[in-house]
């Protein structure tokens, strides 16, 4: 009887491979037998059309999972799984990645994290990012919040594809934070050997007990695993689709770094202040994010904002549009529908005064965005409206450490 641990031949065809059988999980099918090659990659092949020969037992290979026992000496940190890379397992069948289930499965994934605290794991959804609502959001927020007036700082394990769009949700959110709400993630799954879960993991597990009061995302600075970035949660975008290096800080400098066992924060931030967390989690979700192009027409530009109570517009260099478009948003704000206008640059602001277009647009009552990036004035804009009374005075101003009071040349990664 083959078990996990075992190290076996596997012949298929004219084809031999040698590995370590790999224990199943709630994802695997049956018919599927898992080994670990030489090279530390994970193949999957059908048993059914397999000759297997066990070369020797596994014994003690068989890794049993035994409960954690709780350590009054360490403190305790709440993670939050919603799904993603950073908790997954493979389907071995379909070569598809699917999101931990269950709390035990999320925990183990890096068993190391109870090396330095004690872990309360809870998985509020099994999503991979892309099927992240606004209404996620807010359970995300609701959820942090009780555990944050527990005394817990809060890690979410998400997947990285809108990771940023839920740190800076969160960041509008919550108007006091007694101790840090962590973002996670990781480009590469745990089962291959680049994978960045297990350093981001354990890098996240540090800075939520540092000596901070902020939502950031942590996750790798560089290609290689020496140091870790703490990125601001309205201040971080995904520029690479699977470098373990695809999160930036746009227009500010990260907030620190973590390298090995030290975090250092650099840039400025909120000290713990203990207290309760104070959450606004409402939000209007009838708002449109509009990406100009050359040549949108009327028409086009209409049924993207039709119906909608607000819009973001992501404009070209300063903040612009066709000259065309402006009689339509000049519409809208006369109706009572707030316009604001960001730049698709993502370095540098909107500056409405420079040329002509734009001060046409200051004229038509469209709002700057200064230096946000687009879908973060969009997640700012859905919740100004729904808290806020003045509409314009809260968009242009600084809530959230979204829009930066000065930005230095080296901001500017090219």
């Amino acid at each position: 009887m083959i078990e996990t641990g075992d190290e076996v031949e596997v012949r298929k065809g004219d084809r031999v491979y040698r590995g370590i059988v790999m224990p199943r999980h709630i994802f695997s099918d049956k018919n599927m037998l898992v080994i670990k090659l030489p090279s530390g990659y994970n193949m999957a092949l059908d048993r059914r059309k397999c000759e297997i020969k066990i070369l020797k037992k596994g014994g003690t290979r068989k890794k049993q999972v035994k409960p954690v026992e709780f350590d009054d000496s360490k403190p305790i940190v709440a993670l939050l799984g919603t799904g993603g890379t950073i908790a997954s397992y493979v389907d071995y069948k379909s070569g598809a990645v699917h999101p931990a289930a269950t709390a035990e499965e999320l925990t183990f994934a890096v068993p190391e994290i109870f090396q330095i605290c004690n872990v309360e794991a809870d998985v509020l959804s099994q999503k991979l990012s892309e099927n992240i609502t606004p209404a996620d959001w807010q359970r995300m927020a609701r959820r942090a919040k009780k555990y944050l007036n527990d005394g817990k700082p809060v890690i979410i394990a998400h997947g990285t594809d809108t990771m940023a769009y839920s740190a800076a949700a969160l960041s509008f959110m919550f108007r006091k934070l007694p101790s840090s709400i962590i973002f996670v993630g990781s480009q590469r799954s745990s089962d291959r050997p680049s994978s960045d879960a297990f350093v981001n993991l354990m890098a996240a597990v540090r800075v939520a007990l540092a000596d901070m009061a902020e939502v950031a995302v942590v996750m790798h600075e560089s290609i290689s695993s020496s140091r870790v970035a703490i990125h601001r949660g309205t201040k971080v975008r995904k520029m690479h689709s699977s470098r373990r290096d695809a999160f930036v800080s746009i227009n500010a400098p990260p907030i620190g770094y973590v390298k090995g066992e030290k975090v250092v924060l650099e840039g400025e931030h909120k000290r713990r202040s203990g207290g309760k967390a104070v959450l606004k989690a409402g939000l209007e979700k009838e708002v449109a994010l509009v990406y100009y192009y050359p040549g949108m027409g009327r028409d086009e530009f209409e049924a993207m904002v039709n119906g909608k109570k607000g819009v973001v517009i992501a404009g070209t260099g300063l903040g612009h549009v066709g000259e065309h478009l402006i009689p339509e948003i000049r519409k809208l704000t006369r109706s009572g529908i707030p316009v604001v206008m960001t730049t698709q640059c993502l370095w540098g602001s909107v500056n409405l005064n420079v040329y002509s277009t734009g001060r046409k647009l200051l004229r038509a009552g469209v709002i700057s965005g200064y230096d946000m990036l687009p879908e973060v004035a969009w997640i700012k804009l859905m919740w100004v409206m729904a808290n806020e009374s003045n509409v314009e005075e809260a968009m242009i101003t600084n809530i959230a450490g979204e829009i930066s009071e000065r930005r230095e040349i080296g901001d500017f990664v090219k």
